[in-house]
């Protein structure tokens, strides 16, 4: 697979040098964003922004999410205010924080002049939260239902609010002062026997939830042994206020994971991931540590 995708990296390098774009355009709107983003790594700096505006918007905005810090600087300073507000206006709110912790001021008060106030507020709010927090890597958008709505009522609701939210599947119900009560699944809506059944009346009740102050790792650990897809995000008084996704909690499994090798080898903190590490890179500090223990043991 790895030798595969190399040889696939090779041509389309060739074609952006060789100037092939309508060729080039056509090969990525069929790849995954997480292995258009690794592409970046091996372009020349004028060259990122070159084939970023290749990509149509969505994937633009779902690659952008995958490059690396100093790539999405790179292209910030780049784009034009339009170019700006239409990545960000793609981004799930989650995702914009995450990008925002990364940026250097001057270009995060560029970020939060071309974000809509909704979503101004919404990072402003995740940013609030103690890093490493379930607070700092939740979503403030989700899809919440009222008790005494009916299933149609709620089938009608998701389908209105379901296009910017970025998961659907799990509906969480709350009452008037968003008091997290149960949830219910876009199954169970659609499966129901009738659809004037009152949510109330078949919502799940034993919920497992997190507070805005738990640690990441904890939440990680609950989606590893709980298979959630979603897990609901509670302030001190149980009221709902963001969930944190499943992807998210990846994301910090990773990271530990990355720490772990990091700690076990002897190496120096990195900052690509493990996973995004090459052999080279990985090894090549055991190799010196070892060398370096040999040396001394010779010289004593």
């Amino acid at each position: 697979m790895a030798e595969r995708f190399e040889i696939v990296r090779k041509a389309l390098l060739k074609m952006l040098e060789e100037k092939k774009y309508a060729t080039l355009r056509d090969i990525l709107v069929t790849m995954n964003p997480s292995d258009i983003a690794a592409l970046f790594t091996d372009l020349e700096e004028k060259q990122i922004p070159l084939m970023f505006r290749l990509l149509p918007k969505e994937q633009a905005a779902e690659t952008f999410v995958e490059m690396e810090p100093d790539e999405q600087e790179l292209l910030i300073r780049g784009f034009s205010d339009n170019e700006l507000k239409e990545v960000l206006d793609e981004l799930y709110v989650d995702d914009a924080a995450d990008i925002v912790e990364e940026m250097p001021a001057n270009v995060v008060k560029r970020i939060l002049k071309a974000a809509d106030p909704e979503m101004r507020s919404s990072i402003n709010q995740i940013l609030r939260y103690p890093e490493n927090s379930a607070g700092s890597i939740m979503t403030t958008e989700y899809v919440s239902l009222r008790p005494s709505m009916t299933v149609e009522e709620a089938i009608l609701r998701i389908r209105r609010q379901g296009v910017d939210k970025e998961t659907i599947y799990t509906c969480y119900v709350t009452d008037k002062d968003r008091t997290l009560i149960g949830l219910v699944t876009v199954k169970d809506l659609l499966l129901a026997e009738d659809d004037e059944t009152a949510i109330k009346e078949m919502m799940l009740t034993n919920l497992i939830s997190v507070t805005t102050r738990t640690d990441q790792e904890e939440v990680a650990r609950m989606f590893s042994k709980y298979n959630f897809l979603a897990l609901p995000v509670v302030d001190g008084e149980n009221r709902m206020v963001g969930i944190v996704t499943f992807d998210d909690a990846m994301d910090v499994m990773e990271e530990e994971a990355t720490e772990d090798i990091e700690m076990m080898s002897g190496m120096l903190p990195s900052e690509k991931s493990y996973l995004r590490s090459s052999v080279f890179e990985l090894f090549t500090p055991l190799f010196i540590n070892a060398f370096n223990e040999k040396k001394s043991t010779a010289i004593h």
